[in-house]
């Protein structure tokens, strides 16, 4: 069924029961809270039973409550407010907060394992070491991965532009993309406006697109021609990184692999210069007292 959350419940508002109409009409009013609740939970809250809550799910096409869950989550996730954020998470008990935020975190991979799309994560490689040039935009809390792949990317090649905010606009840092150039442009919720717009500019200029992002719902994919997802369902006003910095790390060690010649030799030179200009911490660095 080629529906959203919404529209299917339009479509079987007329056939539910007296019950299923109380979800129907609290989803509908109150999605930002309802998108987290239980079963159980949102049945207390709207005064019905939780097997009601369930069924109201099946008649709506889903296999169980859970995949309703998620597709109300993936419906809304972008108008979440920072303060309706904090507001969601105020039920986690400050004793339980750093298993529960680690489980979530291993979460966010295994679901991004179980989504992985192979084929698209080797075009990718593959469209890295095509390109002329590699942009790596990243905006806000994305600035991090954008600026963690360049990164490591810089040491195995040499025509990595990392762009993201700055002295200079994204379009200033952009204006020389062109058909023979790969854009990756990463965002996650809340999705960056200016990130978008660097997509399309990046399209319209001819150049590859690749998004990296939550979901195939994301608005990114549109203009993006690879995509490639991880999970980032958020704790609080944190956006939870683990997973797409996961991928990141993976993008990397592929295109390590490829070069691995050439970085032995790189890095061999660089393992001197940090020595002579005392970069890392040798074996001999003690305290002074």
């Amino acid at each position: 069924m080629n529906m959203d959350l919404t529209q299917r419940i339009q479509h079987y508002y007329k056939s539910m029961s007296k019950g299923q109409k109380i979800i129907a009409e609290y989803i509908l009013t109150h999605y930002d809270k309802a998108a987290f609740m239980t079963a159980s939970k949102l049945g207390h809250t709207v005064g019905v039973s939780e097997s009601t809550v369930v069924r109201f799910a099946l008649i709506l096409g889903y296999e169980g409550y859970p995949k309703l869950q998620r597709a109300l989550q993936e419906l809304i996730r972008n108008k979440l407010t920072t303060v309706q954020r904090m507001e969601l998470s105020e039920g986690m008990e400050s004793s339980n907060i750093l298993e529960s935020v680690l489980k979530k975190d291993m979460n966010n991979i295994r679901m991004s394992i179980e989504e992985l799309d192979k084929k698209a994560f080797q075009d990718v490689v593959e469209s890295i070491f095509e390109a002329k040039n590699v942009y790596i935009l990243g905006l806000r809390s994305s600035s991090v991965l954008a600026q963690f792949l360049g990164y490591y990317l810089n040491y195995a090649l040499d025509n990595i532009k990392v762009v993201t905010s700055g002295v200079s606009d994204i379009f200033d840092q952009m204006a020389r993309i062109g058909p023979k150039d790969l854009l990756i442009c990463i965002s996650f919720p809340r999705y960056a406006t200016r990130a978008l717009e660097g997509l399309k500019f990046a399209k319209q200029n001819e150049a590859q697109t690749v998004a990296i992002t939550d979901s195939q719902l994301s608005p990114l994919k549109e203009h993006a021609d690879i995509c490639l997802t991880a999970h980032s369902d958020m704790a609080s006003y944190v956006d939870s990184l683990v997973a797409p910095l996961s991928l990141l790390n993976a993008l990397v060690v592929a295109v390590a692999n490829r070069k691995k010649g050439d970085l032995t030799s790189h890095f061999s030179n660089l393992e001197a210069i940090w020595n002579q200009y005392g970069v890392y911490m040798g074996k001999d660095y003690t305290l002074d007292e």
